[in-house]
């Protein structure tokens, strides 16, 4: 009976040892699994895309010199569209694959869907693009690496007034978007403090494809900026149409923008060329950490990264920095050492405010001769 009791115990101990376990209650504490949601199909695949080379090239590197704390890093990565629903059940199979930390979503609406599922759990949650202000509000387990809405529409008014010395303004906007009233709001009540007229407020719903009207009106008012806070694929459509009707206003916008000289026939370039859109970074920056990025990703790719790229990229190194700082894998103490963190990464330098949100300065980017190139740095006033 002895001999049985102890053969039983060896068994267990066996078990035990070649399953591991966790602090957090996974399975396997070789290995750190990041969850990723992001839209590698529909139709804002390319921040998608972009998003998860950056994501796949920070993970390459990591694991290629040691991992973190020793831990090589395990990518599950869920495409959700672009979509709400999508995003939703991407998070859902994500805590059944039991990851440590989620980076996703992507663009706004489904990253707050995910962050409204993940605040009934402690998993640590970074969205790399989500904008709208109330992803992190009241959610203490989920961060941000990108610009709010209000963030971007007030620096873009700062760079308006103290770079291209506008008196006047219009906005084109999608009425139906709360990532474009959202920054036009902004940017109209940072350019009434400064000085800023607003000449005209047109808008339009997202199914349209026709803008002429609105921008006939606007080239009337002869404005200086054309505020146009949209994603560049509305955005390649209403360039097409003031390069139609003459209109000569410097257009500026947000980092939606992003991916657009890729969206945008080449016909239609000196449309938006000398136009200004706030970004993450500057793919000519010439700090040390951007090079080494640039020249990796296209090593890697054989294109150039886009800001979704870099924020991605960013977010694996946060995550590897928190973990180790934390010392541990369990997801409140991860939780806790990301929102102390002091981070320098492709992006820039930040930490994080009370909601979570990144305070950082932004790059602005001129387009020119079919390029993006950086113009001058913004900060927050």
């Amino acid at each position: 009976m002895k001999r049985k009791l102890l053969l039983v115990m060896s068994v267990l101990a066996l078990i035990l040892t070649s399953c591991g376990t966790k602090d957090n209650g996974t399975t396997d504490d070789s290995k750190v699994k990041i969850g990723v949601v992001t839209p590698q199909t529909g139709p804002v695949s390319i921040y998608g895309k972009a998003n998860e080379n950056g994501i796949r090239l920070a993970t390459k590197e990591i694991n290629e010199n040691g991992g973190i704390s020793g831990r090589e890093i395990e990518l599950v990565v869920m495409d959700d569209k672009g979509e709400i629903t999508d995003a939703v059940t991407s998070f859902n199979l994500l805590m059944e694959e039991n990851v440590d930390v989620v980076i996703g979503a992507f663009t706004s609406k489904p990253s707050l869907a995910l962050a409204e599922t993940a605040k009934n759990y402690e998993i640590p949650v970074i969205t790399p693009g989500g904008t709208q202000e109330d992803i992190t509000l009241g959610k203490p387990n989920v961060f941000r690496q990108t610009f709010t809405n209000s963030y971007q529409g007030s620096l873009l008014a700062i760079h308006a007034k103290d770079n291209l010395n506008a008196k006047t303004a219009a906005i084109l906007k999608n009425n139906s978007d709360d990532y474009s009233t959202g920054i036009a709001k902004s940017f109209t009540d940072k350019a009434n403090e400064l000085g800023i007229e607003i000449v005209a407020d047109e808008s339009y719903s997202i199914n349209d494809n026709d803008f002429k009207a609105q921008l006939t009106s606007i080239k009337a008012k002869n404005p200086d900026v054309l505020l146009i806070p949209d994603y560049y694929e509305k955005l390649s459509l209403i360039i097409t149409q003031t390069k139609e009707i003459g209109l000569d206003s410097v257009l500026v916008g947000p980092d939606g923008w992003a991916g657009v000289l890729t969206a945008l026939d080449k016909s239609s370039y000196d449309a938006i060329e000398g136009s200004y859109y706030n970004d993450h970074f500057a793919i000519d920056d010439d700090a040390e950490i951007v090079k080494n990025f640039v020249e990796n990703y296209r090593t890697e790719y054989n294109e150039d990264p886009i800001s979704p790229s870099a924020l991605g990229y960013d977010s694996v190194y946060l995550v590897k920095q928190a973990i180790e700082n934390a010392g541990s894998l369990d997801k409140k103490v991860v939780t806790d050492s990301i929102k102390n963190i002091e981070f320098t990464g492709v992006t820039g330098s930040f930490k994080f405010d009370e909601n979570n949100n990144p305070v950082k300065s932004s790059s602005m980017i001129e387009i020119t001769n079919g390029e993006y190139k950086f113009s001058t740095e913004v900060k927050p006033r």
